[in-house]
């Protein structure tokens, strides 16, 4: 726009016609089993539910500044299982999450004592569906101390576990990370490997682990390079996620791929492998996964509260579901 054109009222009002990627997954169902929704919006929240996300995981991790006590996770794994959980449902996305001692503050030793003295009053809450975000960063023996750990305490409570591997060195840590989880007695079946890329994918498969991918921009995974790999690996025990956070990232990666998948030639079949069922099959083995709730949590009702406080701010109008059985 030239810097002399003068604003209109129709230039600043919001673009309401759907992405031409909205259209051609309109009506498929997605889960993304890797978002920090602590980090985002409630424009994320109702983006995410428009185009076909019904569930999600969001797993604990580094909030970006290092915490200083126990409390301040205690606080976070709280607002995981309540605040964030309510908010979630208020635009009718099924809300999980897996909770865990990140990597990068395992290093904080002190701290890090403190926080798995808690982790057991967490990871058998209703609605924690695993052990994670946990694994290396810069694969220190601090790291490597807690992420036993916690291969411990996911054993004993029959948990799922999602590693987080290593930006960098990346095969090394994803090797390590297997390596000390069959050494601690797990199945490969309950664990699902993070943040792979076209180094990591073939080991992690052929071991038999679930192999996870992050489409991050300009990092991690872009999506025309997941494409690619579901075109030579196939879609079995493959899933993709945004884990979209505070930084650059995308909420709508999980859609935004499947449609590019679709254009591309993948069948619909894999595509709902990749990006809804395989995601649920993993997590499903905590028993805390009942995919009827993802129907159930659409009656939405912004009237609710959770603790005194609602998603609407000042005098914003509450949105009903007029289709909901329950009336209020």
């Amino acid at each position: 726009m030239c810097c002399s054109h003068e604003l209109t009222e129709k230039d600043l009002a919001p673009i309401t016609a759907n992405p031409i990627f909205l259209e051609k997954i309109k009506g498929m169902r997605f889960f993304d089993p890797h978002v920090h929704m602590t980090s985002r919006t409630t424009d994320d929240y109702q983006a995410m539910a428009d185009a076909g996300v019904v569930a999600i995981i969001e797993p604990a991790f580094w909030l970006g500044q290092p915490r200083t006590g126990v409390d301040t996770f205690r606080d976070y794994f709280n607002s995981l299982i309540g605040w964030e959980r309510f908010r979630s449902s208020q635009f009718g996305i099924k809300h999980y999450c897996t909770i865990g001692l990140n990597s990068k503050e395992a290093n904080n030793e002190r701290l890090a004592e403190q926080v798995m003295e808690i982790l057991p009053l967490f990871i058998y809450k209703e609605g924690v569906v695993g052990v994670g975000e946990i694994g290396f960063d810069d694969q220190t023996p601090a790291e490597d101390k807690y992420y036993r750990a916690q291969l411990e305490l996911a054993k004993e409570a029959m948990l799922p576990v999602q590693i987080h591997t290593p930006h960098r060195d990346k095969k090394k840590g994803t090797q390590r990370s297997m390596d000390i989880a069959i050494e601690h007695g797990l199945d490969p079946r309950m664990i699902i490997v993070d943040h792979n890329n076209e180094e990591t994918v073939k080991e992690v498969l052929d071991r038999g682990f679930w192999a996870a991918f992050t489409i991050y921009p300009f990092t991690k995974m872009g999506n025309e390079r997941m494409v690619e790999i579901v075109k030579q690996y196939g879609s079995e025990r493959i899933m993709i996620n945004s884990a979209a956070d505070w930084g650059i990232s995308d909420p709508l990666a999980v859609p935004k791929t499947a449609a590019l998948m679709l254009e591309r030639g993948i069948s619909i079949k894999d595509i709902e492998l990749v990006c809804y069922q395989n995601a649920i099959d993993a997590f499903a083995q905590s028993g805390q996964i009942n995919v009827s709730e993802f129907d159930t949590v659409k009656e939405i009702d912004q009237n609710l509260k959770y603790n005194g406080s609602s998603v609407l701010r000042g005098g914003q109008q509450p949105r009903v579901d007029k289709n909901a059985t329950i009336i209020r």
